[in-house]
């Protein structure tokens, strides 16, 4: 028995094996991918044409074959391309619907490159719908990704496109900047039909700036490039925009003609347009489908009689088949039935853990907002606290009261302190902390950390040991800020828990591959040490020792956290040993690129020195501020600066002022009875698009920076500021653009 079964088992795979070799063949992976591949080329060529129903109907070919072998990157691809052809003909609402097919599919495949280009097609949608703001998102989130990826000349046409865009919303200094930056890379990556283009729109963006001679300079720049190159599209908007331009200048001829050629070309361009897209052109193309479906259908019907004899024999080892699969379904079905039940399990997991997801996202975005409150709430009294003390250290105080001053400006400098802490703790999580390269000297800085710390340490009577090994070169190029921090954190943080001790500073060579140096440094106190279950958790945010360690000895608990961070951000790793009253080694490891390039002298600047009284005298700033002590500490602050300002305590008067006076510099806080600053800027930029508007505000946190943008200020100075930082910037502002004007 068991050997009839086997001959019969045997048949059967000889005849599947001979009856669908061919099929085998066909749906191979490979062969259906270069398939998949083919008609999309071949539909991109069609859409080049003009030839929009056979593109149509390729590229739905190669989308049932994409599906047919799963491969999300192709179907991705082929959906944005049937999206752009739906926008090129105008079927927006379609293009929508395809592109944003388009957009899941290429984010599950992580197609970045792709996506960034569907980014852009699903912008210009929008710009054909007028919808310039929505336009602009997606062409940022199609920048962002180029970027990413490192594809400089596919960013020209995205910057091209932003700058379009904010010509419909009248911003014209953004689409200046847009355009010049796109002309850059059309510039360096030979871009002709990109580069003409953008000096047409630049020149329209001059026109608006009444900049007349840059604008005729850059148009006709930009329509001899495409003429020369038979850009007819480009020429078709660049005729127009030059017989605008021409008849505002009271070129009158000049632009009659520009026009008659704008009509003519945008006519030809319309024709062939609508040709392609006719009735009679739709109705051949089903036609000619028809009857390819006909022929199909007749080879169907030959090849049915050929296999028609072989039906019998496929009848008779079917009948042998389903014997074998009934006896082999007895033995599957308990498995079936327990597979079941797991999927139900697991789907039920799955709906938790996307519930829990959900949650954790929710609990992030309040603690971000809970952050930007409780950042300005604390923020805004402590810049009253700051600026008041500063002023009264400054004015020559009582000997008995120089103490007090000191060491409330003590309190306010920690509470700062703390303030930053924790929004640095918020940007590393939120990975919005950039690395910066520097070249600086590796053995000076850490020199220079050790003499800023040097008083505290005195104050504890701990004495500090520099070490340096004599293989490490001293300049290397790498974020010194960043290192910095980890060091002020790491040996404040030893002299903070070591009394009357010793503390040691180690730089170690580990191993060095070309120029990039392997460092350990080492800090070693002999201070209280810690114990082995609190060492498990020292480098967590409000990690501390206890209680009464932190009432003994301060801090935040924040320190080590952020030095772990950093020390992630530059692919480092950081360890400690340590034991109960004998001290403690806190151990990081980081890689440094070695330079030979020569570190630059830092250079402290008084801005306002060499400024003349009369110079002075002509500048006026308008500082637009509700609280009462913060318009006192400004206006002495500014007062210092030999500024004249006008203080006013609400957005509205902020509006009226500007419209009824001149200012250099508008100081405007942000939030405020009545109208916001963020409102109040807007309605000025409506009028004046020149001023300088400053958002002088206690909101710090990154989310805000594009809404300030979009606003329209030109910078932001958080409160409390510092001194150097708030002079360098009114004097760029009210010195610096009338030297670069000069």
């Amino acid at each position: 028995m068991i050997n009839i079964k086997s001959y019969l088992v045997g048949i059967l795979i000889l005849f599947t094996i001979s009856l669908n070799a061919q099929e085998t063949v066909s749906n191979d992976p490979e062969t259906i991918q270069n398939t998949i591949d083919y008609r999309i080329t071949q539909a991109q060529y069609d859409l080049d044409n003009n030839n929009y129903y056979p593109a149509k109907k390729k590229l739905e070919e190669a989308l049932k074959l994409a599906e047919n072998i799963e491969n999300k990157k192709s179907i991705g691809l082929i959906y944005s391309k049937i999206g752009k052809l739906e926008y090129v003909i105008e079927d927006n609402d379609e293009a929508l619907k395809t592109l944003t097919k388009a957009i899941e599919v290429q984010r599950f495949a992580k197609d970045n490159v792709n996506l960034a280009e569907t980014y852009k097609t699903l912008g210009n949608v929008y710009m054909s719908l007028k919808e310039y703001e929505q336009a602009l998102t997606y062409y940022i989130a199609s920048l962002s990704l180029f970027e990413q990826e490192g594809l400089s000349e596919f960013e020209a046409e995205v910057l091209l496109n932003q700058g379009k865009a904010y010509i419909e919303l009248k911003q014209y200094r953004k689409a200046r900047e847009r355009m010049d930056k796109s002309l850059a890379l059309a510039q360096r990556y030979d871009l002709k039909k990109i580069r003409s283009s953008a000096l047409i729109y630049q020149a329209k963006v001059y026109y608006f700036l009444n900049e007349n001679d840059n604008a005729l300079k850059y148009g006709n720049q930009g329509i001899l490039i495409a003429e020369s190159n038979h850009f007819t599209d480009v020429l078709s908007n660049g005729y127009l925009i030059l017989s605008e331009l021409n008849e505002k200048l009271g070129n009158y001829q000049v632009s009659t003609q520009y026009l008659k050629n704008h009509i003519t070309l945008s006519q030809s361009l319309l024709e062939i347009k609508h040709k392609n897209l006719s009735p009679e052109k739709r109705a051949k193309f089903i036609l000619d489908n028809q009857t390819e479906f006909q022929k199909e259908k007749e080879a169907d019907l030959q090849k049915l009689k050929v296999d028609k004899s072989l039906n019998k024999l496929a009848t008779i080892l079917s009948i042998a088949l389903i014997t074998i699969l009934s006896l082999l379904t007895l033995s599957l079905y308990k498995n079936n039935n327990i597979r079941l039940k797991t999927n139900n399990m697991l789907h039920k997991k799955n709906a938790e853990l996307i519930l829990a997801k959900e949650k954790a996202e929710l609990a992030s975005k309040t603690k971000a907002n809970f952050l930007s409150t409780v950042t300005h709430e604390l923020r805004t009294p402590l810049y009253a606290v700051t600026g008041l003390t500063n002023m009264l250290l400054d004015e020559n105080p009582k000997p008995d009261q120089i103490q007090h001053l000191k060491s409330l400006k003590f309190s306010g400098d920690y509470l700062l302190t703390f303030i930053n802490d924790i929004l640095q703790i918020n940007k590393i999580e939120a990975n919005k902390v950039d690395v910066e390269y520097e070249v600086f000297d590796l053995r000076k800085k850490i020199s220079d950390v050790i003499s800023a710390l040097k008083n505290s340490a005195i104050d504890n009577g701990v004495k500090i040991h520099f070490e340096y090994d004599t293989d490490i070169p001293l300049h290397f190029k790498a974020d010194q800020i960043k290192l910095s921090q980890i060091l002020i954190n790491l040996i404040g943080n030893s002299i903070k828990f070591t009394k009357d001790g010793d503390i040691w500073v180690r730089v170690i060579k580990l191993d060095q591959s070309d120029d990039i140096f392997n460092l350990k440094f080492e800090i070693e106190d002999n201070g209280i040490g810690i114990t082995t279950e609190k060492q498990k958790h020292m480098f967590e945010s409000f990690s501390q020792g206890s209680i009464q360690i932190n009432r003994k000895y301060g801090g935040t608990g924040l320190g080590l956290s952020i030095v772990k961070g950093l020390i992630d951000i530059l692919k480092g790793k950081i360890y400690l040993k340590s034991e109960l009253n004998k001290g403690t080694i806190f151990i990081f490891e980081i890689p440094l690129k070695h330079t030979t390039e020569e570190v630059l002298p830092e250079q402290k600047k008084n801005y306002f020195k060499n400024v003349t009284d009369i110079e002075l005298s002509n500048i006026k700033i308008l500082v637009v501020e509700d609280n009462k002590i913060n318009q006192m500490i400004t206006n002495k602050i500014l007062t210092k600066m030999k500024l004249n300002c006008d203080i006013v305590d609400n957005g509205e008067e902020a509006v009226d002022m500007v419209k009824n006076n001149h200012y250099d510099v508008v100081l405007m806080d942000i939030h405020m009875p009545g109208i916001s600053g963020i409102e109040a800027t807007k309605i000025i930029r409506t009028f004046d698009r020149e001023l300088n508007i400053f958002a002088l505000t206690a909101v710090t946190i990154e989310d805000k920076m594009q809404e300030f943008e979009e606003a329209g200020f030109d910078d932001i100075i958080s409160k409390p500021f510092k001194q150097d930082e708030f002079e360098k910037k009114l004097y760029s502002a009210v010195i610096g653009n009338k030297d670069s004007k000069g």
